[in-house]
């Protein structure tokens, strides 16, 4: 009897042996984004189950980590990363892969091998291994009884080095949580950057020891204009909000494990009104008050202006004039002390120091800044913008980093090290990469998720205006035609730009980039000749499905365009 039963169970397990060994896949099993530079589909599952083990070199324990938690989560079943040469998950480093991103993926029905040049490139073999198991594992619930992976060999790497996603959080301010759930699909994504734009004229959003008031005083304005610019009126309502440095520094080490560089924005010399509200000494003007445009501006603001102090944080949006005194070695001596403390809790070669939309109406009249063009014998207030980039720039350079500016830091004159943002079209971009500067694309027709994403809008959540589809997304090429073979080395990658002046809300946001993030993920990882548009259309809609599951709120109409 005894034998018996010894006999049916082990006809039993070659039974299951044989139904994962030789199980046909769809289609839709392999609906990966990014497309795959190579991929060869097979017959056969992987089950994950209370045997699964994950095994790897210590050095890829936080990335076996993260595969364990995403797997456990799932099944409800205890999975562990070992270090060690034991298990049916293996993760490991292969100097033999050219690319430091690039990864090798190969599924059987007994055992999965990731295998990258260097732990980031094993991330992403993680991540493409994420997208052959059903969307159901995000929701985390432990409900997948059985999870099976169809078996494939990946060949994979991206085609760019820069691949971003920029997020205003100075025109409204989001949670630590929610910043953590950006980088997130940064990650998902295989994108590689998380731009940080933490300070503008209408809030400054990141602690500074020395100077409290830029906390205390730049971070809350005391209302916002109802409707779209310049607005139908003013809610009167104080709004603010800033990351201590120790949110930072959390933040910042929370997207290093996920393999995202964090590149913090300190905006100069241009929209700079809310560091002036706490600091008037850095204006041209310290006694002449705050423009409030368009009249706009709240009760308070008023108040404040009509009993003797006339500097206060901008409540409306668009471009104003007052900026950083060029003029004042007490202006350089500001931004130096706020650098110093920026520069430590960011470990990126790059900081981007904005650069664009500088008026020079208060240059033009402010003596200060007039005597600084005639002894640095500058032609005009352009040569000033450029004096004053390239001073920030030798100062940052001082430190061991390099800056990154809008392309406007192209007039007067490029600092000598400087990676342009390339925002206004492609030309500013085109421009520098002739010069032989590297350039990153982040051009508004293609890259501007605060455009509406549809032609007809009137359904359509309020926009700062244009119209950026996810076709619009999907078919740009960040590769100008205008440069040669030698220039084109120039262009690092591209960015998708997230300015929340409309965008109150974490939801909000979620809806305006996706699926826009999810298209352009393919166009800096994917090859030319693997992309393909209906194609990327048949995969995005099972990968809405993931997006269901992990409770985002993406705008599902433009899928159906």
């Amino acid at each position: 009897m005894r034998l018996l039963v010894i006999l049916c169970l082990y006809v039993l397990s070659i039974s299951c042996s044989n139904k994962y060994k030789e199980a046909v896949n769809s289609d839709k099993d392999y609906a990966i984004i990014p497309k795959p530079l190579a991929m060869e589909t097979a017959k056969g599952k992987f089950l994950v189950d209370k045997n699964t083990k994950i095994y790897g070199e210590a050095s890829l324990a936080k990335e076996g980590q993260f595969l364990a938690a995403l797997l456990e989560a799932a099944t409800g079943q205890e999975i562990l990363f070992t270090e060690g040469k034991k298990g049916n998950i293996q993760l490991k480093l292969d100097s033999s892969i050219d690319n430091s991103e690039g990864y090798h993926l190969e599924v059987t029905y007994n055992k999965i091998i990731i295998a990258g040049k260097n732990a980031k490139g094993v991330f992403y073999g993680i991540q493409t291994l994420r997208q052959l198991m059903p969307a159901a594992i995000e929701l985390g619930n432990g409900s997948l009884k059985e999870l099976t992976i169809p078996a494939v060999i990946v060949k994979d790497a991206p085609r760019y080095v820069y691949r971003g996603m920029h997020l205003d959080v100075a025109r409204h301010y989001y949670p630590v949580d929610f910043i953590k759930k950006f980088i997130d699909l940064i990650a998902m994504h295989k994108m590689n950057t998380f731009h940080w734009h933490l300070t503008e004229d209408q809030g400054w959003r990141i602690e500074i020891k020395k100077y409290p008031k830029l906390t205390e005083i730049g971070s809350k304005r005391h209302g916002t204009i109802i409707g779209h610019h310049p607005g139908t009126g003013n809610d009167e309502t104080e709004y603010g909000g800033f990351y201590t440095q120790e949110e930072v520094k959390d933040i910042v080490k929370y997207a290093s494990e996920r393999h995202v560089t964090v590149i913090p924005e300190i905006e100069l010399p241009g929209h700079s009104s809310a560091a002036i509200a706490a600091y008037p000494f850095l204006s041209c003007f310290p006694e002449e008050p705050t423009k409030i445009y368009g009249d706009m501006g709240s009760k308070k603001s008023k108040q404040f202006q009509a009993n003797g102090t006339p500097k206060v944080v901008q409540e409306t949006w668009g471009v104003m004039d007052d900026v950083y005194c060029a003029g004042k070695d007490e202006t350089f001596e500001f931004l130096q002390d706020v650098l110093d403390e920026v520069l430590p809790l960011f470990p990126s070669n790059y900081i981007h120091i904005g650069g664009d939309e500088c008026p020079k109406k208060n240059w033009e009249r402010c003596p200060n800044c007039q005597k600084r063009i005639k002894e640095e014998g500058l032609k005009d207030e352009h040569e000033l913008q450029s004096y004053f980039i390239q001073r920030i720039e030798k100062y940052l350079n001082s430190k061991g980093k390099k800056i990154i500016g809008w392309d406007e830091i192209l007039e007067g004159g490029l600092a000598p090290n400087a990676t342009v943002m390339s925002w206004r079209g492609e030309e500013g971009g085109i421009e520098a990469a002739k010069q032989h500067h590297d350039v990153i694309m982040t051009p508004g027709h293609s890259c501007y998720f605060d455009h509406y994403q549809a032609e007809d809008n009137e359904n359509e959540p309020l926009a700062i205006g244009g119209k950026t589809t996810v076709a619009d997304v999907y078919a740009y090429n960040p590769t100008p035609k205008e440069l040669n073979q030698d220039e084109q080395k120039y262009i690092l990658g591209a960015q998708g730009n997230v300015w929340t002046e409309y965008m109150k809300t974490t939801d909000y946001v979620e809806y305006m980039i996706l699926p826009r993030m999810t298209a352009l993920s393919e166009v800096v990882w994917s090859d030319l000749e693997v992309k393909d548009w209906s194609d990327f259309r048949i995969r995005l809609k099972v990968f809405l499905n993931r997006l269901d599951a992990m409770g985002l709120n993406y705008a599902k109409h433009v899928v159906e365009e």
